[in-house]
Order: C-alpha cells, then sequence, then structure tokens
C-alpha cells in the first residue's frame, strides 16, 4: 500500500478522529506510531467496537482501544509468506516493519488475493405484513415501498452488492408475488437472488429451515425493514476473528428516567439520582450465523431470532455482538419511514455521509 502514511496516527489522537481515519482509508486500520514512525500499536474497526461496548468515549486517546501487540511482517519477507501468515491468522491487514521496527507499509489481503465477490449467502427477511404503516402497505409489501428514489429492499441489496455479497434468499410471504415480480432472479443486478415462502408466519429464525439447502459458509440474516450503512464485511470478518457460532448486531440505546432515583438500604435512604440515563444494548436486526446453527432450528415451526440466540448460550456456544456505530433504522412506523426519506439523500448518495 503506497499512501500508507495516511493512516499514522499518534497516541494521544481522539478515537473519533481515527474512526474518520479507518473508514476513509482502502486499509481500514490506522498504525498507532510515534515520531520516529515506530509501531506502537494498531486500531481496527474492531478494535473501536469492542471499546465501544466496554463504555470508551469517542474523545478518549486511542491508546486505550489499540492492539498493542499487532501481528507484524518483515519488509524482507516474500509475499507469499506474508500472505500464509495472514491466511492463518485470519487478518485483513498487516503492518510491515524494517529490522529496526519502523514502519516500511501495510499489505493488504485484498491485494494478495485475486477477487472481491464473497460466497456467503445472505437472508432478507421480508415477509411481514407492515400494519404499522397503513394505509401504504394495503396494496404494497413493505419491502417495495419507496425510501428516497427506490424501493427499500432494493436499497438493501446493493448496500449487500457494494461489500461482494451475490447470493441471495429473500423469506417471503405478504404479496410475495409482487417482490418477486420486481426482483425477479436478480439478474437485473447482476445477482443470484431466490425464494423461500413462508406459508405461515415462521419468525426471523424459523424461515432459515426452508432453505433448500446447508450453506458452506456464514449466513447473514437481516430483517428487511431495516436501512443501514454497516460495512457488512468488517461484520463477517468480526464474527470469524471471534470463532463465533453467531454474532448479533445491537445499537445503543439511551433512557433517561425522568423523576429522580431513590437509592435505598433497607430503610435508610443513601442517595437521590436526578434523571439519571440509562444505558442499553439493544437488537438490531442483523446476525452471522454458523452454518451448523441452522440444524437448532425446528422445521415449519415459529421461532424467532431471541429464542435461537437463548438455546445457544444454554448450550455454552461462543455468541458475540457487534455494536454499530453506523446509521440505522428499523422503519417500524410512519415516522420512521418519514424520517428516512428525509435523510436518505444525505445517507445513500454517493456524496453521503458513511457514519451518523
Amino acid at each position: 500500500m503506497q499512501n500508507w502514511r495516511e493512516v499514522l496516527i499518534a497516541p494521544d489522537t481522539p478515537i473519533l478522529k481515527a474512526i474518520e481515519i479507518i473508514d476513509k482509508g482502502a486499509a481500514k486500520i490506522a498504525l498507532v506510531a510515534d515520531k520516529e514512525k515506530s509501531l506502537l500499536g494498531t486500531v481496527t474497526d474492531g478494535d473501536i467496537r469492542r471499546g465501544i461496548l466496554n463504555g470508551i468515549a469517542m474523545d478518549d486517546a486511542v491508546s486505550r482501544v489499540m492492539n498493542p501487540h499487532p501481528f507484524t511482517a518483515r519488509s524482507e519477507e516474500r509475499q507469499e509468506t506474508i500472505l500464509a501468515i495472514m491466511k492463518l491468522k485470519r487478518l485483513q491487514q498487516i503492518p510491515i516493519l524494517d529490522q529496526s521496527g519502523h514502519i516500511t507499509g501495510i499489505e493488504l489481503l485484498e491485494n494478495l488475493v485475486q477477487g472481491d465477490i464473497r460466497d456467503n449467502w445472505v437472508v432478507v427477511m421480508v415477509g411481514g405484513l407492515g400494519t404499522r404503516l397503513h394505509p401504504l402497505t394495503q396494496n404494497y409489501p413493505k419491502p417495495l415501498l419507496k425510501v428516497g428514489s427506490k424501493p427499500l429492499l432494493e436499497t438493501i441489496l446493493e448496500n449487500f452488492m457494494e461489500y461482494g455479497f451475490r447470493r441471495f434468499y429473500f423469506s417471503v410471504n405478504y404479496k410475495s408475488e409482487l417482490i418477486e415480480e420486481y426482483f425477479g432472479d436478480g439478474s437485473r443486478w447482476g445477482v443470484d437472488i431466490r425464494y423461500v415462502s413462508e406459508s405461515r408466519r415462521l419468525g426471523t429464525a424459523g424461515a432459515l429451515s426452508l432453505l433448500p439447502e446447508k450453506p458452506r459458509l456464514p449466513l447473514v440474516v437481516m430483517n428487511g425493514d431495516l436501512l443501514t450503512k454497516v460495512n457488512f464485511a468488517q461484520l463477517v470478518g468480526f464474527h470469524r476473528s471471534h470463532n463465533a457460532q453467531a454474532t448479533m448486531c445491537v445499537r445503543e440505546y439511551d433512557f433517561q428516567v425522568p423523576y429522580g432515583v431513590v437509592v435505598v438500604d433497607g430503610h435508610k435512604l443513601t442517595g437521590i439520582k436526578e434523571k439519571p440515563v440509562q444505558h442499553f444494548f439493544v437488537n438490531a436486526g442483523i446476525y452471522v450465523l454458523e452454518p451448523e446453527v441452522l440444524e437448532l432450528i425446528p422445521p415449519n415451526e415459529f421461532f424467532d431470532m431471541p429464542t435461537l440466540f437463548n438455546k445457544l448460550i444454554e448450550l455454552q456456544c461462543e455468541t458475540t455482538v457487534f455494536p454499530l456505530r453506523e446509521y440505522w433504522i428499523d422503519i417500524g412506523r410512519m415516522d420512521d419511514y418519514e424520517r428516512a426519506n428525509l435523510e436518505y439523500d444525505e445517507i445513500f448518495s454517493p456524496a453521503g455521509l458513511a457514519d451518523v
């Protein structure tokens, strides 16, 4: 990578600035270095998301979330050796150092291997009735409602295509013929679209039992009433790097108690917290599942994702959360739909913002 100097940052750089550098650069990494360009650590999207889960603020120094012991390669090593290291360690990037530990470059996995097409399947749940959006959904299914200049589901499709995904399953029910008529087999977009039809509501996980065959790679599942700018490639990479059986995307949700909260110990008043703000992580409706997880889903029965994740936790399987810091909106109500239309051009136009 020739412009690696653009991703050099000092250890006291605010995390928010590091995010800007990571998102803008092709390497999707920032290198934390001293004034002599000696490597102190690396910061990736995953490091920042883990920091968010630990409550670290965006104006904190990047040294609080950096990896101080990253894998590195030497500048004299052959590309074949570097590629083997990256595949073994599942690395997307690796800093290149000279014998003194000074940075001389970055090697990117995508530059060492051919092609950027992902073989992971994507399942989009688009069978809902959309009753909260009546009268708009009386004649059209929610995924075909226009947000901005095109149907909601078309924007979802194009977002996945941006990150190399090409094979899709749409789980349909309500007004399914209209969805199939619009999208067909996907050839208009250069992708493969297939359909699984729910004769009755099966829930966000139950519909996966209708897949005609078992996938070979991690499967991405998404509710079809969401708009987001999440990097789906980073999501799958995060899932694999944690050796997870299932990953759930989550959003931060703040709730302010409108009263003074009284702290008591038995009958004794020990304090008063005036209108405290409670912080939660909530389910964002996007998941990555290993193929074997599908075996836990009963055929042709209602089964939702929270039930599946609770089952995995009960079995002590590795489950992880991927905190979203990108734009995300659930178009469930009329005011959500109106807001999405107002924000669409700014967020999803070529000049739009990646993060909000």
